[in-house]
């Protein structure tokens, strides 16, 4: 069971590593990682019988975290007009 979540996991990697075009792409799989960083941490966790009180905070910080990428990808597309790493020149700043 365990192999198939790590797997998983550095699936959720090499996608967010390789050359995407979209920015939802990159956002999408950063949420990949964090879910199987969770079930990692609830699986460790409850094989020790351990409180599962830090995995409701890990858990709360990744909905925030994805409630701002969220909020940077609407604000993006609102500037820009859609979510392309091409149409962002740095140099507009």
């Amino acid at each position: 069971m365990m192999i198939y979540i790590f797997i998983c996991f550095f699936c959720g990697i090499w996608v967010f590593s390789s050359n995407r075009k979209h920015l939802l792409v990159t956002l999408l799989s950063l949420e990949f990682i964090v879910l199987m960083l969770y079930i990692i941490l609830y699986n460790y966790l409850n094989s020790f019988n351990f409180e599962l009180f830090f995995s409701m905070v890990f858990l709360t910080f990744s909905v925030c975290e994805g409630a701002l990428g969220l909020s940077i990808l609407v604000s993006m597309i609102r500037s820009y007009g859609n979510d392309y790493f091409n149409t962002y020149s740095m140099l507009q700043c």
